[in-house]
């Protein structure tokens, strides 16, 4: 078994146990209630309308391949150096086993924030999107790998619903072509061989070639950017942003690490 496949048997679980607690029909009447009432930001646009290359700076504790990345974790301080840096969106972990997120680090946050939140996790079921909503998520992770074409339309569908936009997760060029097909708007290249964890930025560079109405697209480039030298090869790529996470969280000097990154 693989790691996403651990993931999702594991995401499976923890969605049987939430649901115990606040049932999907409890969920919907929520949303629907509260629909309307807070302003959902636009991530598409954060990321496309950014003079420069755009920043979406993570929130992570750990990860499977890593382990632990920042043990002492504060995401509220974390929060507050981003938002006094020169970044233009945040991902914020809300898986809990293996990267040791929390849902509600997406609704501390979202009181402080005035740029969007993308939440970043597993998303198998609707009732995740649903509840992106309700914490104050403005964006959602879609990942392809485990998610087939019907469910990925379907789930693209409900966030736009809700106002939500979709970041579109590809690691090859078969999930490339599929991503093509669904019209995804934003699309992320991750760098990371998930069976080998290895990370090439070249794989940015490569898959970019097989997207299909590049202009209309926020193309994102995630994972193994480690300084400007990187960041720099990506702009000549002409991709709209970068997600990093481990760069910065292992830096005491959040705002120091994002203005290193920057070349300043």
């Amino acid at each position: 078994m693989d790691i996403l496949e651990k993931i999702v048997t594991k995401k499976k679980i923890y969605l049987e146990n939430t649901k115990q607690k606040v049932s999907y029909k409890t969920l919907r009447s929520n949303v629907e209630h509260s629909f309307g009432n807070r302003k959902v930001i636009s991530f598409y646009n954060a990321l496309k309308d950014y003079e420069k290359i755009s920043i979406i700076a993570e929130v992570k504790k750990a990860s499977p391949s890593k382990g632990l990345i920042r043990p002492d974790l504060n995401h509220i301080a974390v929060a507050e150096a981003y938002l006094n840096s020169d970044v233009q969106a945040m991902s914020v972990l809300t898986e809990t086993d293996f990267f040791l997120g929390r849902p509600e680090f997406i609704s501390d946050i979202r009181k402080i924030s005035n740029i969007p939140l993308l939440r970043k996790d597993f998303i198998i079921d609707e009732y995740q999107i649903y509840e992106a909503y309700m914490l104050g998520a403005d964006a959602v992770l879609l990942i392809a790998a485990i998610l087939d074409d019907t469910t990925l339309k379907e789930f693209m569908s409900i966030a736009e619903s809700l106002g939500l936009d979709c970041l579109t997760e590809v690691h090859d060029i078969e999930e490339m072509k599929r991503v093509n097909n669904l019209g995804a708007k934003i699309v992320g290249i991750n760098n990371r061989n998930l069976k080998t964890f290895e990370e090439d930025l070249h794989t940015t560079e490569r898959l970019t070639a097989g997207l299909e109405n590049r202009s209309e697209k926020a193309v994102v480039s995630e994972s193994g950017i480690k300084n400007n030298t990187d960041l720099r090869y990506l702009e000549t790529l002409g991709i709209d942003a970068v997600l990093i996470g481990e760069s910065f969280m292992r830096r005491q000097d959040i705002a120091g690490a994002v203005s290193s990154m920057r070349g300043l």
